[in-house]
């Protein structure tokens, strides 16, 4: 697992956030860990290790259930952020891909996965924001549903989770395709960050080369324009325990203010 370090500079950011860290994992899959959980426990504990000031997961808990996370309650209970862990619902979250595809288990299994989410202490965001405070200055994470191009559902509305947020605030977008990032965010909206997973680096890369090129423009690291930065995770697992290059990596991006 490799902790991978960013820096995202911004003349939004309160000076009282100067400094301040979050730490993103992305893309577990963790029915993929059934038969290795001593794997999940490492994951745990190296991100603690960071002392990050907050976690976000941005997606893909699961693999097709939600009883896939049972086992690994007490495990991901122990990811602890003195500002807590915010989640969003990536596509496999909404368990689509399983057997049985009937509305009635498709349900079921979604208002099973965020019940555990609540249980183990992830705060899920669904189209709403949240504010973290420090004294008298505030910064917003946003979470939406996924929102994504065929053939991935897209469920998400960013303006809606932003009502109520005033212009020029620095605000953190947890959004699950970084495709929505050119399509919904840059030159559209004044979010200085948006944390992405869902390519995987198509478990397979070598230097900057990965065949998620083919169909992301922006599918591994950093990338800024226009005053906003985007940092797609490659992730952790999948839904088949193959990477070569692409490793499993959790994200440290520390937040500094811009001088004017």
């Amino acid at each position: 697992i490799i902790v991978r370090r960013a820096t995202c500079t911004s003349p939004l950011l309160p000076a009282a956030f100067d400094g301040y860290r979050v730490l993103q994992l992305s893309d577990i899959h963790i029915g993929t860990y059934l038969r290795n959980r001593r794997f999940v426990d490492k994951l745990v504990r190296i991100v603690n290790e960071q002392h990050a000031d907050l976690v976000v997961f941005t997606g893909d808990l699961v693999n097709v259930s939600a009883e896939e996370v049972i086992p690994f309650q007490h495990a991901l209970k122990q990811v602890v952020a003195a500002d807590g862990v915010y989640s969003i619902m990536g596509n496999h979250d909404y368990c689509e891909y399983g057997a049985d595809k009937s509305e009635h288990n498709i349900e079921k299994n979604q208002t099973v996965l965020r019940y555990l989410e609540a249980k183990i202490g992830w705060r899920l965001l669904m189209n709403e924001h949240a504010l973290i405070r420090r004294g008298d200055d505030a910064i917003a994470v946003i979470g939406v549903e996924n929102i994504s191009r065929p053939p991935f559902q897209d469920y998400g509305d960013l303006h809606k989770a932003m009502e109520g947020l005033p212009t020029g605030m620095f605000k953190i977008l947890l959004s699950h395709d970084p495709s929505h990032w050119r399509r919904g965010v840059l030159h559209q909206t004044d979010i200085a960050l948006t944390l992405s997973g869902h390519t995987h680096a198509g478990q397979l890369r070598i230097g900057r080369l990965s065949p998620s090129k083919v169909a992301y423009q922006e599918w591994g690291g950093k990338y800024t324009e226009d005053g906003s930065m985007l940092y797609v995770s490659t992730g952790i697992g999948g839904t088949v325990p193959f990477r070569i290059g692409a490793w499993p990596e959790v994200n440290v991006i520390t937040l500094r203010r811009k001088k004017s």
